[in-house]
């Protein structure tokens, strides 16, 4: 039986570069799943919802949960006026929401952006909250994509996407493998923000600098690295653990921003097991900082792999067209998380549905 559905992606990253909207249409004719992208925005975030994002976290239970309602309200309102625009009208909305809290070990995680509030703002079915299910059967609720690397990008031996964490995911013993491997973009980033810059363009920031060999040591010592997976980051590990070695005053930006692209290069490369001719899939923002590609394929070409990096489209929209396909396997009840990957008791199939009505 063929299932086919049409649904609206929406993913907004930790590094807060804005809300990304993919409309695709998924389609499983028995065997296998395709899927083609019928439109694609990211909307950027104005200076003012970039603060009430990032202090989120900061704020008491009755100001976050004002923002949860707003956050919905401003989603469900962009993609009706990006369906609308473009003449589609998708079965469903498929959000991830903006990672808030994300403490699997303490039994709980919180994306941003109430479900009720983006049905009710859009007027289109909504499903979100996919982490909490996986986090409540003893998981890390992350990471989600290698679903969607396992069913829509399973030509490659590794999918790496280079967001605001870099992670990666593999086949291993006919398991999805996947993990958070370091800080990428979420690092970068604020190092250009000191420099007055959004972000490093093509890596341009980062090659004034020279590398420096005592932080990459004490970067590349932290204990995540050496820890077993399954395992994920957040925020509150990056601010504790990786943020206080970077922004020493005794240390140039621009020698803190080479250095963290080469430490970025020596994690994937570790993260890589020794498969010699085989592809390292490459998206996100950080798949367009030639300094970092350029370290990474050096870091891992002596093992005879290579960075293959797909169209702008993919790139750019890869985890919203994945969590649109999350919706899918959501409503066709079929797993999206995967106990390989997250470490969950089972593989579970997560996501809370809310009803436009009429």
């Amino acid at each position: 039986m063929t299932l086919k559905t049409t649904i609206a992606g929406v993913m907004s990253g930790t590094s807060l570069d804005g809300l990304d909207i993919a409309i695709c249409c998924f389609e499983n004719d028995g065997r296998r799943w395709s899927f083609e992208v019928l439109a694609a925005t990211t909307v950027p975030y104005s200076h003012e919802w970039r603060n009430r994002l990032s202090s989120a976290f900061t704020m008491n239970g009755n100001d976050l949960m004002q923002l949860h309602a707003a956050y919905g309200k401003y989603i469900g309102q962009q993609v009706q006026t990006f369906c609308t625009g473009n003449r589609l009208l998708p079965d469903y909305i498929s959000s991830h929401g903006h990672t808030v809290f994300h403490q699997p070990s303490n039994g709980f995680t919180f994306q941003l952006g109430n479900g009720a509030a983006i049905a009710a703002a859009s007027h289109i079915d909504t499903i979100c909250d996919f982490r909490s299910t996986d986090v409540a059967k003893g998981g890390q609720g992350a990471p989600l994509v290698p679903v969607g690397d396992h069913h829509l990008f399973g030509g490659h031996r590794f999918c790496l996407n280079l967001g605001g964490f870099a992670n990666i995911s593999f086949e291993e013993n006919e398991q999805r493998i996947a993990f958070d491997i370091c800080p990428a973009n979420m690092a970068l980033n604020l190092l250009a923000n000191q420099l007055g810059l959004p972000f490093d363009e093509n890596g341009k920031l980062a090659s004034k600098g020279a590398i420096l060999p005592e932080l990459l040591q004490e970067l590349n010592a932290l204990e995540y690295y050496h820890q077993p997976y399954p395992k994920s980051l957040g925020r509150e590990w990056f601010e504790k653990s990786f943020l206080p070695l970077i922004t020493r005053k005794k240390y140039a930006v621009h020698d803190v921003m080479h250095t963290v692209v080469q430490h970025i290069a020596v994690q994937v490369s570790n993260a890589l097991f020794l498969s010699p001719g085989t592809t390292l899939f490459t998206t996100g923002g950080g798949a367009y900082n030639l300094l970092l590609i350029e370290a990474i394929e050096e870091q891992i070409s002596r093992h005879g792999i290579h960075v293959v990096v797909p169209d702008n489209t993919i790139v750019d929209f890869k985890e919203a067209i994945i969590f649109g396909f999350l919706g899918a396997l959501r409503i066709h009840r079929q797993p999206n998380a995967l106990r390989s990957v997250t470490g969950a008791t089972t593989d579970t199939t997560g996501g809370c549905i809310y009803l436009a009505g009429q």
